[in-house]
């Protein structure tokens, strides 16, 4: 991706006071947790569907994307999280949980979200065998003039994005990373990392939808 000349920097919100729910059914659940907290926040598995009334914000984790499909089917969490994302709740979807939350996916998949107008195809990179990592130019974090070291494993790639749809990353010809409105979508496993500047964009979204929710409701 084209480096445009022009830093844009999103400063670190204080998270203080922030609740981010991360969905438990499967897949790499405490990774997300542990990188919620040491940005600042509050970090809560979400088992049930009611548990999705108490957060600021949502993350849908990576793992096996017909396996969690399945499992938000069976424990009633499609219908939610549609509410809760097209009312405005900030939703990160990482691997498994973009293809989630894409409208249209590439070859046989279950059940989606169809929140996001992005298409993708699973696997693009290849299979678990073939995962890999990558230095990314990431658009609109902090300090984005240092590489994203991003992990890649069985990684999907939209490969067709709406109109709404910032791109904010892009590899082999697709998008990586992008934001469409209160949606954050990632092919690769930021949770896997040490570096904690794509979650401080997520917190920076929910904190921001957080304080507007407080206004709007004066």
């Amino acid at each position: 991706m084209p480096r445009s000349g022009r830093r844009t920097s999103y400063s670190t919100v204080d998270g203080n006071g922030l609740t981010v729910g991360v969905l438990a059914l499967q897949g790499a659940v405490d990774e997300h947790l542990r990188m919620i907290e040491e940005c600042g926040a509050r970090g809560v598995g979400i088992k049930r569907p009611a548990g999705l009334d108490d957060v600021d914000g949502l993350i849908i984790p990576g793992g096996e994307s017909t396996a969690i499909g399945k499992l938000i089917s069976e424990y009633g969490f499609a219908d939610p999280i549609r509410r809760r994302g097209m009312s405005g709740l900030p939703i990160f979807g990482t691997c498994a949980g973009l293809i989630l939350l894409s409208r249209d996916v590439v070859g046989a998949h279950g059940p989606l979200l169809g929140l996001a107008d992005v298409t993708v195809e699973r696997n693009a990179f290849g299979r678990q065998v073939d995962s890999f990592e990558d230095d990314l130019e990431v658009e609109g974090i902090e300090d984005e003039e240092r590489l994203y070291h991003a992990v890649f494993i069985r990684a999907p790639v939209m490969e067709a994005v709406g109109a709404g749809v910032t791109v904010m990353a892009s590899l082999g010809g697709g998008a990586v990373l992008a934001r469409e409105g209160n949606l954050l979508l990632g092919a690769f496993h930021p949770e896997l990392t040490s570096d904690l500047r794509v979650h401080r964009f997520f917190l920076d979204m929910v904190a921001k939808a957080a304080r507007g929710a407080r206004h709007g409701g004066r």
